[in-house]
């Protein structure tokens, strides 16, 4: 991690730990010095709450919550509905410029996702480069991974951040994952006619609303099938499908894998038979 911040392009931006935690109950930490690096934590699902200089807040799905570096603090799961997380912690000369332009700041240190799947991703990605080894290659592509998060997060900022029209939706589509999709009262809840709000939204997201919910609910069906042993239709049903059938084809028409096979290669990901 020295050596690492004494050379380009990771002197800009490190990351040195990351990670996801599923349905983490009874997770917390308590730093009286703050840590060393500044930590970014994004909440897929479930709650939890931060207290962050003295000043609590409460982190839901759909959120993230930044936690600047040398800063008292301590957080935690909700003990009824414990988050899922995905975090990393972050150093370097580029950090203090890429959270200002995020919006957040110690007194307001959460903000709410236009896009919870794209943010995930990048944090995934991350982990991927973390868990090949420690060369400098990897390091910079973890670093590139996070650099790139960090500015969707500000770009989210710029377009209007969570207050906007179309990220309410989103983040109540989010929250609502496996309820029925209704243009018009999404419009409404907008406060846009639904022929404005479509066009709103995929200027906005790049998708319609019937594709970016089926991606939300994919994307909730692939962490299922990884993290829990429900069946695929019971998985089906969590993310909105009465069909386990129809859900399938939808599965497949994502990912280009049906539900088993995916399970089946994460499975066998996990624990490589030599």
């Amino acid at each position: 991690m020295r050596e690492a911040l004494h050379r380009p392009p990771t002197s800009r931006l490190l990351v040195t730990d990351a990670g996801y935690f599923p349905h983490a109950s009874r997770h917390g930490r308590v730093r009286r010095t703050g840590s060393a690096q500044t930590i970014i934590i994004v909440c897929t699902e479930g709650a939890g709450w931060c207290d962050l200089d003295g000043r609590p807040h409460d982190i839901r799905a759909g959120e993230a919550l930044v936690i600047p570096a040398r800063m008292a603090h301590r957080y935690y799961a909700d003990t009824r509905r414990p988050w899922s997380i995905w975090w990393l912690h972050v150093t370097g000369d580029d950090v203090p410029d890429l959270l200002a332009a995020t919006g957040t700041t110690p007194a307001a240190p959460t903000m709410v996702l236009s896009d919870l799947v794209a943010v995930t991703d990048l944090v995934e990605t991350v982990c991927n480069a973390l868990e090949a080894d420690e060369t400098a290659a990897s390091l910079t592509a973890a670093a590139g991974a996070a650099w790139h998060l960090l500015a969707l997060l500000a770009g989210q900022r710029q377009q209007g951040g969570g207050g906007s029209p179309i990220v309410l939706v989103q983040s109540h589509l989010r929250l609502h994952l496996a309820a029925p999709v209704s243009v018009p009262e999404l419009a409404a809840m907008a406060g846009f006619s639904p022929s404005h709000f479509s066009a709103r939204f995929r200027a906005v997201t790049g998708f319609s609303v019937v594709e970016y919910v089926k991606r939300l609910r994919m994307a909730r069906a692939r962490q299922l099938l990884i993290t829990s042993e429900l069946s695929v239709a019971e998985v089906a049903g969590d993310v909105g499908y009465t069909d386990p059938f129809y859900f399938s084809r939808q599965f497949r028409a994502v990912t280009g894998l049906s539900p088993r096979s995916y399970r089946q290669r994460a499975q066998e990901e996990a624990f490589p038979i030599d």
